[in-house]
């Protein structure tokens, strides 16, 4: 894991950085624009079809008995926008990560390989239409199987291991390809994908560990007051981004270091 941990000293160092600050800014406001409007135009609408759903089907009664037999009985009245809130937040993250990866990752790559990796080759074993391919599907497969682990809220500590899981697929999936996609051939990239699979999602997962906090900040909110859903959400998708932007520059410093061992263990030649 040595490599893990040298790579993650160089992504904090890079982190904060004027141009990696700066190359937040698209997918940022991106997502900042997509969820304002989303969240003005669709934030009560949501609660107001789950508050008739509850009652057409007698959920308050279910939802109020099994607080009170935990002793929460003084959140009943914030199930509804509990809920609106656990359904919003897969698609967030999906999006933040979607925009990170179509627009942040490949400049990270640029960035990265030009300053620490110069001589290494690109054979360009990626396309921007298969990085499109694989954020589209991975963010996808991720949202279904956050809403189908929706129940496991009832275990916070089970709902964060569980969702730091899927965080650690999705991203090995998504940020390694992007990692990878110009300075690897196809083959290669597959290799490694193999090779480090373990080192990968050990750097997924704990991204996924800090990719809980902004949910857990927007949740809490709405034990105070419903409308601090909007400034939570805008406060949300600015951590996200920035700890995407981190994750990013660990898989990219720990790829490419990879992919230089790789290369240089094929060159030597067998005795």
């Amino acid at each position: 894991m040595k490599g893990v941990l040298a790579a993650y000293r160089r992504a904090l160092r890079a982190q904060f950085s004027g141009g990696m600050l700066l190359l937040s800014l698209a997918p940022l406001l991106l997502s900042l624009a997509l969820w304002g409007v989303l969240l003005w135009l669709g934030a009560q609408p949501l609660i107001d079809w789950l508050q008739g759903t509850f009652e057409a089907y007698g959920a308050h009664e279910t939802s109020n008995s099994v607080l009170a037999m935990l002793g929460m009985g003084m959140l009943k009245v914030m199930v509804v926008p509990l809920l609106a809130i656990a359904l919003l937040l897969p698609l967030m993250i999906a999006s933040n990560l979607l925009f990170m990866g179509v627009i942040a990752m490949p400049a990270i790559e640029r960035h990265v390989g030009r300053r620490q990796f110069p001589k290494l080759e690109k054979k360009e074993g990626g396309s921007f239409f298969g990085s499109l391919g694989i954020n589209l599907g991975s963010t996808i497969v991720f949202a279904l199987l956050w809403l189908l682990t929706l129940p496991l809220y009832a275990v916070p500590p089970l709902a964060w291991l569980v969702q730091a899981a899927l965080w650690a697929w999705v991203t090995s999936r998504v940020m390694s390809y992007d990692a990878l996609a110009a300075h690897a051939s196809a083959a290669e990239r597959q290799a490694l994908m193999r090779r480090h699979r373990t080192p990968l999602l050990a750097i997924g997962f704990a991204s996924g560990l800090a990719g809980a906090l902004p949910g857990i900040a927007w949740m809490g909110g709405a034990i105070f007051s419903i409308l601090l859903f909007p400034v939570l959400a805008m406060v949300s998708v600015w951590l996200y981004i920035m700890i995407f932007l981190f994750a990013g520059l660990w898989f990219q410093y720990y790829c490419l270091q990879a992919l230089e061992q790789l290369r240089a263990q094929e060159a030597v030649p067998a005795p």
